[in-house]
């Protein structure tokens, strides 16, 4: 007499097992942010003080950044198997996971909002607003601005770029064209961080600091804050190129993939409003 053995979920909701890795998370990412914050100019927490700053940044900063590496990577493996392995990742928890990943985006839309709101609230009113604007004019005064039509530009076009290959990679993915998949998808991380360089680059090179008032202020945290969702969405993309390569998605199951795309497009849209409004128009 055989008794056959059931696998996967006895029903459409995902149940999710205990983890670690939510306690891990916000544990590394506290030592992160501690070190961070200690890692700044140490005459701001006072003399008395600065030989422990000095001595505790390194401390909390490099085991906080290793642990949080190491607990995305192990987060992020437990999520695949419970995908591709597990059955967990049913159409209806699909559906969930696509909820959540938009209003993700739109809660990240309303971050940058603030920004694009503190940068406008200075160029419009600059004679008004209770920040020091040098002559009430807006450049201010001693601010030389970075040509929109240089290194902004270039990077605009290899975001656009970016782009459509990510959306050549996905539609090839759904066609069952894997080798194809892998080709677009290598080219949008290439360009990723081709962008990421090209902006490293433009930083080096600017004529202000962080330190230089409303407008270096402004622009470094828009442009910043957009540099990071770059190199983290670059991230996102090349695992997927990596689960890609090892088979992991189908044409009709890859909402991590999916989901790596709406969020490279969200970057796409948040630089050219970038692009026009802080580089050209605002410059």
């Amino acid at each position: 007499m055989s008794v056959e053995v059931e696998h996967g979920p006895k029903q459409e909701f995902h149940l999710v097992d205990p983890s670690p890795w939510p306690a891990c998370a916000a544990v590394s990412a506290g030592l992160l942010a501690f070190g961070l914050v200690l890692f700044m100019p140490p005459d701001l927490f006072g003399v008395d003080a600065e030989e422990f700053v000095i001595f505790m940044g390194p401390w909390a900063f490099f085991p906080g950044a290793i642990l949080l590496c190491a607990t995305v990577a192990l987060w992020w493996r437990d999520v695949t198997l419970e995908a591709e392995y597990g059955g967990h990742h049913t159409p209806i928890v699909q559906l969930g996971m696509r909820y959540g990943m938009a209003l993700f985006i739109v809660s990240e839309v309303m971050f940058f909002g603030a920004f694009f709101w503190a940068f406008f609230n200075a160029r419009l009113y600059p004679k008004e607003t209770p920040l020091d604007v040098p002559g009430g004019v807006w450049p201010p005064e001693g601010i030389e601005t970075l040509d929109a039509f240089d290194v902004p530009f270039l990077n605009t076009l290899i975001l656009l770029l970016s782009g459509v290959t990510v959306t050549w990679a996905h539609h090839a993915l759904r066609e069952g064209h894997r080798r194809e998949m892998l080709q677009a998808l290598g080219i949008t991380v290439i360009l990723g961080f081709t962008f990421t360089s090209l902006q490293i680059f433009e930083y080096a090179h600017a004529n202000f600091a962080f330190t230089d008032g409303i407008y270096a202020s402004t622009f470094y945290m828009a442009t910043g804050l957009h540099g990071f969702h770059v190199v983290v969405g670059t991230v996102f993309l090349a695992v997927c190129w990596y689960r890609a390569a090892n088979d992991h998605f189908r044409p009709d199951h890859h909402f991590g993939f999916e989901a790596a795309a709406w969020y490279w497009h969200f970057v796409d849209v948040v630089w050219l409003f970038l692009f026009v409004c802080v580089y050209w128009l605002g410059g």
